[in-house]
């Protein structure tokens, strides 16, 4: 059985009226120092397509990554998704980008130039949005964060957008919560329960939207507090449940 988070219970098991959102890293996948190094356990893609079709076409990526890396990570599935933490967005096969700054190129080379000083540290460049990561180099945090805040004069338009040893510089008016939101508006999802399962503070948002339509999250982890309902331990207790849910009533 998946294991529940200390501070909440674990999710009831999934059903055919639910509308299935799932962030990816640290949820679906297990964390790794550099975005391009985590691994697709074998046997997820496939739980994913029978669920995708169990739910009728329900279930969606919702993730800080884009969507072309979620469907190289997830190939040969093209599962709707919102990329970039909904600033890119597939539904009914169609998709919506937005367009990148010409000022991002500077703060993108002036930041690579900074990590390069820490070694294990990592800028990642998203197209509209940069990702400064530190989880291989605990001492680079400080330095980026005040190198990101800094950045901002250059990019009005942009926020701050803390992670899971990680912040990113990304344009106003986008956030999952948002994107689940406007993934409901349309078939499949539509009418249906949401349900959203995440890990980070950039999921919150998305907790409180699928609470405020009738549905809940699922916490990955026990980080608090959290707007989550449900709470199960790690990504591979996700990766059991998903499993369990293959006979979804």
């Amino acid at each position: 059985m998946p294991l529940p988070s200390a501070h909440l219970p674990a999710p009831p098991a999934v059903t055919s009226d639910w509308a299935l959102f799932l962030d990816v890293d640290g949820t679906l996948l297990d964390f790794a120092d550099a975005p391009g190094d985590v691994v697709v356990q074998p046997g997820l893609v496939d739980v994913l397509a029978v669920l995708h079709g169990r739910l009728d076409g329900a279930l969606a990526l919702v993730s800080g990554r884009r969507l072309a890396q979620l469907d190289e990570l997830f190939a040969p599935l093209h599962l709707p998704a919102a990329g970039l933490h909904g600033l890119e967005r597939r539904d009914d096969g169609h998709e919506s980008l937005h367009a990148r700054p010409v000022a991002l190129d500077a703060v993108l080379a002036a930041a690579r130039s900074l990590a390069a000083k820490f070694p294990g540290a990592r800028v990642e460049d998203k197209g509209v949005a940069l990702a400064l990561h530190w989880r291989g180099s605990p001492a680079a945090e400080e330095p980026l964060h005040e190198f990101a805040t800094s950045a901002l004069i250059d990019l009005p338009g942009y926020h701050l957008q803390p992670g899971n040893h990680v912040v990113e510089l990304r344009p106003d008016g986008a956030h999952k919560g948002e994107a689940v939101l406007e993934l409901m508006t349309h078939a499949p999802f539509h009418g249906r329960r949401p349900v959203f399962v995440g890990d980070d503070l950039t999921d919150e948002a998305a907790f409180k939207a699928v609470g405020s339509h009738g549905g809940f999250g699922i916490l990955v982890g026990a980080r608090q507090p959290s707007a989550a309902r449900y709470a199960l331990h790690d990504p591979a207790a996700v990766r059991d449940w998903l499993e369990e849910g293959l006979s979804l009533a």
